[in-house]
């Protein structure tokens, strides 16, 4: 019962870095390990009448705080109305060349949008073709500067078909693989899912969502552009674009610029993927949720133990 009631805590204290509360299946599905039912209802019984949980309606924090379940009514609103324009923004970047898969991810994957928030896209590209790929969208996406619709179209983490295992292997990139929503390329993102099964050590009652996608189709302006660049020359012109771009984004870092949230840009940069770098971003978030659940476990040890 002890280590429910900490892995419970812990769930919640993840989500609580977000001041997002979670429903008890939310909490049943984000546990790092298997329980019976009823034993996980007993557990979640005692934490809320000590206190060290809180209960609004459906929804459980660690904040005795009712503002935080209108915060997330309001943003699940907010995010019902973008995936849908997600929906059709996919339906546009899966006919660019060499595109094989195109996924909802940040927090827009969570269920959760507000004012400000983007449309962040994970997207898969085939194997050696990837700068290619992203070059030619980030170039449609300048144009989309012109109608004020560049928050639609932010392709922030790319890989291609050859390494589609995520190296980063912790409760952080555990949580964003499988909480991603796929919206092209079923057969890719299956693919995908069974590369990275090693989110089962994290989140072993998550089920990752491969019937979201939809099925690739034929485009023949697609193929006959792709065919183009099936050759050596294809090679080496992707090539040549992964060491434009990244000496681009290195003089931007070298320059301290922010993008429109203030945070510094940066990109980490490889034959096989390109994604956000900001500040270590992982390492501190992944510290602030560590440091939480200690001090969680330290202040409530007797309620906890029992």
């Amino acid at each position: 019962m002890a280590e429910l009631k900490k892995n419970i805590l812990a769930t919640l204290a993840y989500f609580d870095v977000f001041n997002y509360p979670l429903t008890r299946e939310e909490i049943c599905l984000f546990l790092p390990a298997k329980y019976e039912p009823m034993l996980f209802d007993v557990a979640m019984a005692c934490l809320v009448s000590c206190r060290l949980i809180y209960r609004f309606d459906k929804f459980y924090t660690l904040k005795n705080d009712p503002y935080l379940i209108q915060r997330r009514n309001d943003g699940n609103q907010k995010a019902f109305e973008m995936i849908k324009v997600a929906r059709k923004v996919g339906d546009i970047l899966i006919r660019f060349p060499y595109v094989r898969g195109i996924a909802i991810s940040g927090s827009l994957s969570k269920n959760y949008a507000d004012e400000g928030s983007d449309i962040d896209l994970f997207i898969i590209t085939a194997a050696n073709r990837l700068w290619i790929a992203r070059t030619l969208m980030h170039c449609f996406k300048k144009l989309t500067f012109l109608v004020n619709r560049e928050h639609y179209f932010c392709m922030n983490y790319y890989i291609d078909e050859q390494q589609l295992e995520i190296a980063e292997k912790n409760i952080y990139t555990a949580t964003e693989v499988v909480t991603l929503i796929p919206i092209q390329g079923d057969t890719t993102f299956a693919d995908f899912f069974t590369a990275n099964a090693w989110t089962r050590n994290y989140l072993p009652n998550h089920i990752m969502r491969v019937s979201t996608a939809k099925s690739l189709n034929k485009i023949v302006l697609k193929g006959m552009t792709e065919w183009l660049f099936n050759n050596r020359f294809g090679d080496v012109l992707d090539d040549r674009l992964m060491k434009i771009t990244a000496g681009r984004w290195n003089q931007k870092t070298q320059q301290k610029r922010l993008n429109n949230h203030g945070i510094l840009l940066a990109m980490a940069v490889d034959k096989h993927y390109a994604k956000p770098d900001p500040e270590n971003f992982q390492y501190k978030l992944i510290s602030r949720y560590e440091t939480k659940v200690a001090q969680l476990l330290v202040e409530n040890h007797h309620s906890v133990a029992n």
